[in-house]
């Protein structure tokens, strides 16, 4: 890890695997000293945030910014064309001179195989040709923000990992048992699930798995019902007495698979949950999970959330964000009106002359390209009333289908077609393949840009919060804070604040709304 304390100069190694012998306490207070004195707006500088920061963490140290290289070296790759090469520094240090490149591996610190950390030098330059390609770019001021919403992204996520989200094992436990049945004998199924399991194979006449596709498909066409999937929406759509037990036992056994007691063990240690967030893993930027399905949280797992004695927790999620980030990047008047409210589909409703499930389905098939019942005429209306915003993704639609590359409103790049892509579009699928591709860059430039905009909130966010208050959930556009009670209302202020600043942050001034609903509740689901 590097500090960087004027420009580009790298001033000293303060902790890297491999590095300097040092005392972790050593290293802990050096980086502490250098935090305390760093002038404002510089930040530090490392290969790796997932790799660095978390030995820092554990140490108590937290720093203020800094400069992922990883992460900005993807974002530059992709804008660059480049999408998918060896984003690690390492790889970039090797391209900068002509090296052969390393592929992609994990790291593996601390073992006999772990690669040679970079040297203080390597790493400088690294980051001033990071610099240079984003000065060239034409809009170097966006791609700044940018990478630092990116790498401050990869803090919060670092953080989060560490100070874990409060959960209650006893309350996992009790809902579990409610749901499931008591905990089974490892490699059995709880009781409920086998009651359930049963109930399928009684209904078809003979033992069938309900975990095995090729055994339901096989059961189903047995019983003249002809499957393409066991998805629950085909599913739904059979009339025969093995549908209704399946369908419930679907349900269950993903809640066991998802936040079973085994996953309980693995991921809710010392009274905390403690997820590994990938930052940027999906293309359109929004985060994923190497590790504890924080993104997909069941609803009536929420119960196990509970703030600890004297606190609360401050649950605050952004209202339909899509639809508002569409109206600020087209500058569309009309909907940049209707944006203004805090129910943007009623609003629209009124414009529309219509209802509000109408208006909210134009808008969604505007933004994903949805085409089914009374999505074309609704779209004939959006057209109409709404044309900036219908023609922002209507352009964004037929650059994707024409094989172009389009970026969110920051400058985040779509990956590029894929050779196989090239192949149908070129043959008799050529039509569908074309419009699969738009309607993803369609998306793409909404949704990617929505998860710039909350990348910003949070890190604005980040630094409002008084301490001992922490982030320590996020999904898409919620953020959950954890507080002592008598802070709640500062951190809502806070959380409102930090929206309004992102929204300024990315489209300057604009008469869209981006309201943050915020609540302070003991236990998480009594936030919905």
């Amino acid at each position: 890890m590097y500090v960087v304390v004027a420009g580009e100069t790298v001033l000293e190694t303060a902790l890297a695997p491999g590095g300097p012998a040092r005392r972790p306490e050593d290293l802990a207070q050096a980086v502490r000293e250098l935090e305390a004195g760093r002038p404002p707006g510089r930040r530090w500088v490392w290969a790796d945030t997932r790799e660095a920061y978390p030995l820092l963490l554990a140490a108590g140290v937290r720093v203020s910014r800094c400069h992922d290289l990883a992460l900005t070296e993807g974002l530059l790759l992709a804008c660059e064309g480049r999408f998918g090469e060896p984003r690690s520094a390492r790889a970039a240090h090797a391209r900068l001179h002509g090296l052969p490149v390393p592929d992609e591996q994990p790291s593996m610190p601390g073992t006999l195989f772990a690669p040679e950390p970079l040297d203080a030098e390597a790493v400088a330059e690294v980051l001033a040709d990071q610099l240079r390609r984003i000065d060239a770019l034409p809009e170097p001021g966006r791609f700044r923000l940018l990478v630092a919403a990116e790498s401050a992204g990869a803090l919060i996520a670092a953080e989060m990992g560490h100070d874990g989200m409060p959960w209650r094992r006893d309350i996992h436990d009790e809902l579990l048992t409610e749901l499931l049945g008591p905990r089974p004998v490892h490699g059995m199924r709880p009781a409920k699930l086998q009651a359930l399991a049963d109930e399928v194979s009684a209904a078809f006449g003979h033992p069938v798995n309900p975990d095995s596709v090729q055994q339901l498909v096989k059961a189903f066409k047995t019983a003249g019902v002809a499957l393409k999937t066991t998805r629950s929406w085909e599913l739904k759509q059979v009339d025969h007495p093995a549908v209704a037990p399946l369908l419930a036992y679907k349900e269950l056994a993903r809640l066991h698979s998802f936040h079973g007691w085994v996953w309980a063990d693995q991921w809710v240690r010392d009274g905390r949950f403690r997820p590994e967030y990938v930052v940027g893993g999906v293309v359109s930027g929004r985060w994923a999970t190497s590790g504890g399905g924080a993104l997909q949280i069941a609803k009536s797992m929420r119960r196990a959330v509970v703030a600890d004695d004297g606190w609360a927790l401050v649950v605050a999620d952004a209202a339909q964000l899509e639809p508002r980030v569409l109206a600020a990047m087209a500058g569309d008047v009309g909907l940049a009106r209707a944006a203004g409210e805090i129910d943007l589909y009623s609003a629209l409703a009124r414009s529309f002359g219509g209802e509000r499930g109408n208006a909210k389905i134009a808008m969604l098939s505007a933004m994903y390209g949805g085409t089914s019942g009374d999505a074309s005429k609704l779209l004939a209306v959006m057209r109409q009333r709404f044309p900036k915003a219908y023609q922002f993704v209507e352009d964004a639609a037929k650059a994707g289908e024409d094989g172009r590359l389009v970026r969110s409103w920051l400058g985040r790049t779509s990956p590029p077609p894929s050779e196989r892509w090239k192949e149908l579009v070129s043959g008799p699928e050529g039509s569908r393949a074309a419009r699969d591709r738009g309607r993803f860059t369609r998306n793409f430039v909404v949704q990617a840009t929505a998860a710039e905009w909350a990348l910003a909130l949070m890190a604005v966010l980040r630094g409002l919060l008084p301490a001992p208050s922490r982030l320590v959930f996020f999904q898409h556009d919620e953020v959950i804070v954890h507080c002592p009670l008598d802070q709640a209302e500062q951190v809502i202020a806070a959380v409102s604040a930090a929206a309004a600043e992102a929204s300024r942050l990315l489209f300057g001034p604009t008469p869209v709304r981006f309201p943050m609903e915020a609540v302070a509740v003991s236990c998480y689901a009594d936030a919905k």
